[in-house]
């Protein structure tokens, strides 16, 4: 492989906390200097960044696709494509598909689709437990043996405590993270709004943000009593994350992940309730979504993730309460997160932190950071350059995005993935 430099760069690693002016130099797929303030070197092909921002590639947790079973609402490939142009190098395949990733056969077949498309790292979640369907406990181990990077039912809720239990004890015994939704069964039966005063005008069945809170507590009681490391999979409010911080003040492993559209968008954004804005978990107050930002600012807040989660016109264009929910977010989640720098004062370092090192710490993945022996999974970006979203122009089969039409900053210039340019 070629070796190449990247020279005149605004160099930004989260690991280190470097953001200066530099050069990074990559060979063989991995990067063999990174020089701050460092000259050209001689011998390689240059790539001159001209001032623009060189970044670990972002790694994204969460990230639903049709394929395998439902191929139309998006496929692997799309979403790699569209993973690449927006700068994520790494994204973790949820298992909550039909069929369900819950066996070692299913966790290679995602690992061996995504490998022969050469694009971005695919990575698989496995399923908690059979079909995602919460009642027997699936193959954690084979699965774990097979490369299953953490184990989930996605959307779904695992309602049965004692199922829960068995699964966080056996996962402990060789320290597999488990990531659970804290999602309340019966207060969010049917809900598809937060309670308030917008839901109340409008009639649509709501769930009390305080639900939120009322499952993470019994899951973070599940952990302490097993000893599971444990993944709060899309926090949306004020108070679930102060029972985190008590969770951990207690020592429990836990970490936590957020939405990006959580940390965007609000309950009176949907407006009149267009189905774009159809999420789960649903937005919440604005007190939440500060509550969100700040618990990023501060590393409360351990992984952003786009929650990509296509869904065809036919499924969204519907009343909102029969709309599905979900939105596709891989292509804007970089320009969209930027929106925490521009409007509330984050550092690029706090904000990509949560979308680097935070998932390459937490999955235990070499990549994350800006760093000689990394691998040159590399995002280069301008992070004030204008965007507006057009939902129709995106990569992703499915076109439901609450950006679509929306104003932002932050451009993807080029993305490299083991040193391979896979885009720009």
């Amino acid at each position: 492989m070629t070796a190449f430099a990247v020279v005149n760069a605004r160099l930004l690693d989260p690991t280190s906390g470097l953001d200066a002016p530099g050069a990074v130099l990559v060979e063989d797929g991995r990067i063999v200097d990174v020089a701050a303030g460092g000259a050209a070197p001689s011998g390689v092909d240059i790539i001159d960044a001209d001032g623009l921002c060189l970044a670990p590639g972002l790694i994204d947790v969460r990230v639903k696709t049709g394929e395998p079973g439902a191929e139309p609402k998006e496929t692997l490939k799309s979403a790699s494509l569209a993973a690449a142009a927006g700068g994520v190098t790494s994204m973790v395949i949820q298992p909550d598909s039909d069929p369900a990733v819950d066996d070692p056969a299913m966790v290679d077949f995602i690992h061996s689709r995504g490998a022969a498309l050469g694009l971005v790292r695919v990575l698989a979640a496995g399923a908690l437990t059979r079909g995602c369907e919460g009642e027997r406990m699936a193959e954690i181990g084979l699965m774990s043996e097979a490369g299953a990077i953490y184990f989930t039912d996605g959307d779904h809720t695992v309602i049965n405590s004692r199922t829960l239990q068995r699964v966080m004890s056996y996962a402990a015994a060789f320290d597999a993270l488990i990531a659970v939704r804290p999602v309340e069964p019966w207060l969010g039966e049917g809900a598809v709004a937060t309670s308030g005063d917008a839901a109340a005008w409008s009639g649509l069945a709501s769930v009390p943000a305080l639900a939120e809170r009322i499952q993470l507590d019994r899951d973070l009681a599940l952990a302490e009593l097993t000893g599971a490391r444990l993944l709060i999979d899309l926090i949306s409010t004020e108070a679930a994350l102060e029972s985190m911080d008590r969770a951990r003040a207690r020592g429990l492993e836990v970490a936590a992940s957020v939405s990006i559209n959580h940390l965007c968008f609000n309950d009176l954004d949907a407006g009149d309730w267009r189905t774009f804005y159809r999420l789960d978990p649903p937005l919440r107050a604005e007190s939440d979504r500060l509550a969100m930002i700040e618990g990023v600012r501060d590393g409360r807040i351990d992984v952003i993730t786009s929650a990509h989660s296509p869904a065809p016109a036919e499924d969204k264009r519907r009343p909102f309460a029969q709309a599905a929910p979900g939105a596709v977010g891989l292509e804007t989640l970089l320009p969209a997160a930027l929106s925490l720098h521009h409007e509330h004062e984050l550092t690029l370092l706090e904000v990509l932190r949560p979308m680097t090192l935070g998932p390459a710490e937490l999955l235990g993945l070499d990549g994350g950071r800006l760093t000689a022996g990394a691998p040159a999974d590399l995002v280069l970006f301008d992070p004030h350059a204008p965007v507006v979203v057009d939902a129709d122009a995106l990569r992703s089969k499915s076109k439901n995005s609450p950006f679509d039409g929306r104003r932002l900053q932050g451009k993807v210039a080029g993305t490299w993935v083991a040193g391979r340019r896979v885009f720009g």
